[in-house]
Formats: C-alpha cells, structure tokens, sequence
C-alpha cells in the first residue's frame, strides 16, 4: 500500500478500482444474462487498464501507458536502471536455477534517462587497461558483445545490432610516459590482449593524418576494441531482462529501514551489523512512497551510488564512505572534410584529450577530463563551449593538422560515476549491511563493463561466489583498509 508523507495522504477515493463491473448500488439491478456479459467485460477492462494506473481509480490516454507502482515485496531490489543495474538483472534471471524463481525489481528515478551516463557516453571499448580485473572484464564482455544475440536476443523481435566500429584504440604516449606504456602493455598481453607497440616512423606509416612529434611510442590494440551504440545495449539488456520476468518502476529510494530497528533497548550500543529490511520508494512528482520488503538490494545507482548510502534510515554506525561522487564530462562533435578516414582510431592523445570517428562522411567526436582543479560543477549538465576552444581543439589540431579548420557541431554533458579512491569500479557486498551490495564507480569505462560486472555481481547472489570472474580486489574491503587498486588507463 501506498504511504503518504503528509497526513492525509493524496485523498480521493481509494474504492474506486472496484467499480468496475460492478453496479452502483443506487442503480437498477442488472438482467442475469446481460449482468454477467458486462460484469465479465468490465473485470476485463479493468485487468488491461490496471497497468495504467495502478492502485488508482483514474484512466491515462490510450497509448500513454503509466510507469507501474512497485511491488510491495521483492527478492531482489536493483536501484539504478542504467547499463549496470539492467546488467545485473538481466543475469540474476538467465542465471537463476529455478524459472520464476525469484523476483527482481529494477528502480530507476529518471526513466527519460535524459541524465544517463550510460546514454551520454562516447561508446568505447578497449583491452588497453593495466589491471588485470578491467582486462578480464574488458575480454569477457567483448565476447558478450560479439555473441549479444544469443544473450539477449527475444523470440519474434528483431536481432540486436549494437552497430560495433571495429576501429581499435590508439594511446599515445610522450618520452616521460614511455616506460609506463611499455609495462602495462607487458600485462595485457600476458592476459591474452592483441596489442602491439608501435614507433614514431611506425606510428606516422600507418597513420599519415598524424603528427608524430613529441610521441615517443603508441600501443594499437588489434581485436576486441572500438565503439558501438550504448542506447541499444541499454534497450537489449531491459528488453531481455523484462521477456525473463524483472519487473521496472520509475521511482527514488529516499529511505531504509534496517534490522538495527529491532534492537532493544532502541537506544543501545550500536549494532555491528544489519540488514536492510525494507526500502522506501517515492513516485515521481510525488509525496507518497511505497515500502518494498526486499531480500537483497544492489546499489547501482552510478554517480549517485555514494549519495545513496546518505539516504535516511541507515544508522551512523554502520555508514561506510563510498567515494563515489559524479563529475561531469563534455562530448564535442565537430566536422571536418580533410579529416582521418575509415582506418581512424579511438585515439588518446598524449595531453589526454581523445577523439574517434562518427560514421563515415568526416565526422568526429571527443573531449578531454580537466584537471582535478578544474572539474565543473555536476549540479547540471549545461555545457561550457569555451572548453573547446580554449582546451580540446588547441591539442587535437596539433596531433591532426587537418583539424586546424574543423567546424563545430553539437555538444553534450554526462556523468562519470568517479571513484575518488582509486578510480576503480567497486563489486561486492557492504562490509556492514549483509545484504546490500554495489556495483559501482567504474570511473568512466561502467559502460563496457557492465556485461562481465552484471554476471559477477549475479554469481555473488546466486551462489555465493564469483565463478566466471574473480572481482574479489574490486570489493568493498580495500575502502576499508586504505588499500587503493589504481588504474592507470582512465581517460
């Protein structure tokens, strides 16, 4: 049942969904024959509108459907509908030993996903990391990707095509960044990666567009690397995970209760650890909230992962600090008929700043992270056009002279879900509350891995363990203990 805020809640008649098929009781009684017809009509106009608008007597336009309420219990609560938490709950369901077994609900507060990382990204995927848990996960859902229709394809609906650009990434690296180039090449070919080095004469024979000056080596990766449609993997991963049984709502948790409730005397010593028992979800546009009694519950709220462990209800004493916070990053897309053709890569210029192509008629887009000094404020997502030409264009016109007279084009903002401590994802269980997990802080590559951390997430739930892949370093305990795992291929 719903509960409201204010007293008195948000009035209206809360019978009203029983009016349907059945008479007034001033009106005439029905003839038998013809009560019955209409009874049976009326119960099943009701089953077909009650998506509409649950729990309320009020009817929506055709083709207008209503986001559904959720339900009052769940096994498992995923907060966060975006790339990882659809991921998430997509192999809790293909994963699970009994069909129908268990309920899954996926919770996202924006579901225009006008703020979205996941859609507001540039697409990428690459090998080129230099911890060997992004590797593997960087291999493990390039296999996803390349087989995506035999995970996520639906009987009756089209095949998925993610529209993947098998067009490599290109690092750069200056005399100063050489030897640390070297050696994280060193690891990813010993965990499998096709990556090769190339020279300053190699580089500019391969690469003509490019001006060499200054790079004194670059590492190509040569399969399972490029860029594709985020929007249809975020589609497929909802689409599949909804044909297996997860439900989805639009709404905000805003609240907890736990077990530490329970204790007696109320205000004793402070507990070692709970359990979350309930989550309280708010509709939008809304004061009312729906208590969720859930078994689980995975934080995969993105950039606001860290804030939703501020939420209200959760004891002080069993807070842990999850670094999490969102920076904001700018996407340029400009034009530029001389510009790199087809043999174009994801390129990282050695100042950080990166472009890649957009199809195929001399189009490209890119950016650059500022300086920690210089992050923007997240607290929208407007886009400052300065930055570009004051910042990302001087770096990209000097590596390719062709973009000296490039022409702007659109523009856009989106969020990392930055990980203050080490910048790397965080996978696992809550040190303190025993059934919450994260998923979470991937910094900038969540997009990429959200297939093989879904998986690893589910294996965690399901069978207490990773099988396919061993995420126990990205865990919680290296907060605790102070033990940054640093990756040094962020862009």
């Amino acid at each position: 049942m719903l509960r409201a805020v204010a007293e008195g809640g948000s009035g209206g008649c809360r019978g009203c969904r029983g009016h349907w098929g059945a008479p007034h009781p001033s009106a005439p009684p029905y003839p038998s024959e013809l009560g019955l017809r209409l009874r049976l009509m009326g119960r099943t106009l009701q089953d077909q509108l009650s998506p509409l608008a649950p729990g309320t007597g009020s009817w929506g336009p055709p083709g207008v459907p209503r986001d559904p309420q959720p339900p009052e219990e769940a096994d498992v609560v995923v907060v966060g509908g975006g790339v990882v938490g659809w991921s998430v709950a997509y192999w809790l369901k293909a994963l699970e030993a009994r069909r129908h077994g268990m309920r899954v609900l996926v919770l996202e507060r924006d579901p225009t996903y006008s703020r979205a990382s996941t859609v507001l990204s540039a697409g990428g995927i690459r090998q080129q990391f230099s911890l060997p848990e992004n590797i593997h996960m960087s291999r493990f859902s390039a296999s996803f990707l390349r087989n995506i229709n035999e995970y996520l394809g639906v009987p009756n609906e089209p095949p998925v095509d993610i529209q993947f650009q098998p067009s490599g990434y290109l690092f750069l690296a200056s005399p100063q960044d050489a030897e640390g180039l070297e050696a994280t090449v060193k690891v990813q070919r010993e965990e499998g990666v096709q990556v090769t080095l190339l020279s300053p004469a190699q580089l500019k024979d391969k690469f003509p567009w490019i001006d060499t000056e200054d790079v004194a080596v670059a590492s190509y990766g040569l399969e399972d690397e490029g860029w594709f449609d985020p929007w249809t993997l975020l589609t497929a991963l909802r689409r599949k995970a909804m044909s297996l049984g997860v439900l989805s709502c639009a709404g905000e948790v805003r609240g907890f209760v736990t077990s530490a409730e329970d204790l007696m005397p109320p205000r004793g010593p402070d507990p070692l650890s709970a359990r979350i028992k309930r989550i309280h979800v708010y509709m939008q546009d809304s004061l009312e909230y729906q208590p969720v009694t859930c078994a689980i519950v995975v934080n995969a709220a993105g950039a606001w992962a860290g804030e939703l462990l501020e939420t209200a209800g959760l004891p002080e004493a069993l807070r842990q600090p999850l670094p999490i916070q969102p920076r904001k990053r700018y996407i340029f897309s400009w034009h530029c008929h001389d510009g790199p053709g087809l043999s174009c890569p994801f390129l990282i210029d050695t100042t950080g700043a990166y472009f890649r192509r957009e199809g195929i008629a001399g189009n490209y887009l890119g950016g650059m992270s500022p300086p920690e000094e210089e992050e923007p404020d997240p607290s929208d997502l407007s886009v400052d056009h300065s930055y570009f030409q004051e910042q990302v264009w001087p770096r990209l016109a000097r590596r390719v002279p062709a973009f000296s007279s490039l022409r702007p084009g659109s523009s856009w903002a989106g969020y990392y879900d930055h990980n203050s401590f080490d910048r790397n994802g965080v996978v696992g269980a809550h040190p303190r509350l025993s059934n919450l997990l994260v998923a979470a802080g991937f910094s900038g590559h969540g997009l990429q891995h959200a297939p093989a951390a879904g998986r690893a997430l589910a294996e965690l739930v399901l069978k207490g363990r990773y099988e396919t892949l061993d995420l126990s370093r990205l865990g919680w305990s290296r907060l605790v203990q102070r033990e940054p795992l640093v990756e040094g291929g962020v862009v």
